[in-house]
């Protein structure tokens, strides 16, 4: 990508999107194009493929979806896999029919079987069945990596994906109903702080590992693979490290400072046992994760009481 070239970041208020704006302004891409989804329904296949013929853009970085927790994924699923299709069809056809230079898919690390050998390797794609509580996003994601590809062999164009695992940092969802486990725990355990509260409740056993890695790493990935990968293969992003959902609620109680006991609601799910992605091709295009858990959970934690009043005008519990 040269500086001037013109760049449409889908989704930028979002917890990658956002980080992968950050990114690029730091860098000194000065054409970057944004609509909210008020100003512009990336459901609506006729209003995006009007869009890109107006703005003919070169670059796209597709980090729109509709995401959530397992409570959200086992109450809306029809909305998850209806809602990520269409985003997916619109953005990816819109983006081959106007000439798109090069488009970056954002899937999920959840498209891997659930009971994956691990660490995951991008190759397990497609090779046992998936987790049920996100089954339908799952395999939303996955059409959107197979539509990338297919169009790439058909058409000749350049979209390439990639599978970030767990994210979390600034922009991140808090609201206890459709939120991931970190964000969440780090709300529990700030208002049971603030409130005096004797322990925090966590769902599940504690046992499931999960692999944390800050948007800000995502985003200097997701750049760093615009402008030197090309290829049909997906690249898994993550830190190649994990940690237990106990591990994590300790990490967190302690950046908080809560006193309280941790409890856990053993008669919810676990989810997927363990999520850990093989990093080694990621290692081998040259770029690594540098921002460790410890580090991203103090400034994460910073930004959350920082911006804890206007999140709670936004938010249900």
């Amino acid at each position: 990508m040269e500086k001037i070239s013109k760049i449409f970041v889908a989704g930028h208020r979002g917890l990658a999107g956002s980080a992968i704006m950050r990114r690029l302004q730091s860098e000194g891409y000065e054409n970057i194009v944004v609509r909210t989804s008020a100003e512009l329904d990336l459901r609506d296949y006729n209003k995006v493929l009007s869009f890109f013929q107006e703005e003919q853009f070169e670059y796209v970085f597709l980090a729109a979806a509709k995401v959530g927790g397992i409570v959200a994924n086992n109450e809306y699923p029809a909305d998850f896999i209806r809602d990520n299709l269409l985003i997916q069809n619109s953005v990816i056809d819109s983006a081959y029919r106007t000439g798109v230079e090069k488009l970056l898919f954002l899937g999920s690390t959840c498209i891997y079987p659930k009971y994956a050998p691990q660490p995951m390797r991008e190759e397990y794609l497609l090779a046992g069945e998936l987790e049920s509580t996100n089954e339908p996003y799952a395999i939303a994601k996955i059409a959107g990596v197979k539509m990338c590809q297919s169009y790439n062999r058909q058409y000749g164009t350049k979209f390439i994906s990639v599978m970030p695992t767990n994210l979390y940092g600034p922009n991140d969802n808090y609201d206890l109903h459709s939120s991931h486990v970190l964000p969440a725990l780090v709300r529990k355990f700030h208002e049971a702080k603030m409130n005096g509260a004797e322990s925090v409740e966590i769902w599940g056993t504690g046992t499931p590992k999960r692999e944390f890695l800050h948007s800000d790493d995502l985003a200097n990935a997701c750049v760093y693979l615009m402008n030197n990968y090309e290829g049909n293969d997906i690249v898994n992003i993550g830190v190649g490290e994990d940690i237990s959902i106990l591990e994590l609620a300790g990490k967190i109680k302690d950046v908080v400072g809560y006193h309280g006991r941790i409890v856990f609601d053993t008669s919810k799910p676990d989810g997927t046992p363990r999520k850990l992605v093989d990093v080694t091709r990621l290692h081998r295009l040259g770029w690594q994760a540098s921002i460790s858990l410890e580090e991203g959970l103090a400034v994460t934690y910073q930004w959350y009481v920082h911006n804890e009043q206007q999140l709670r005008k936004e938010v249900t519990v």
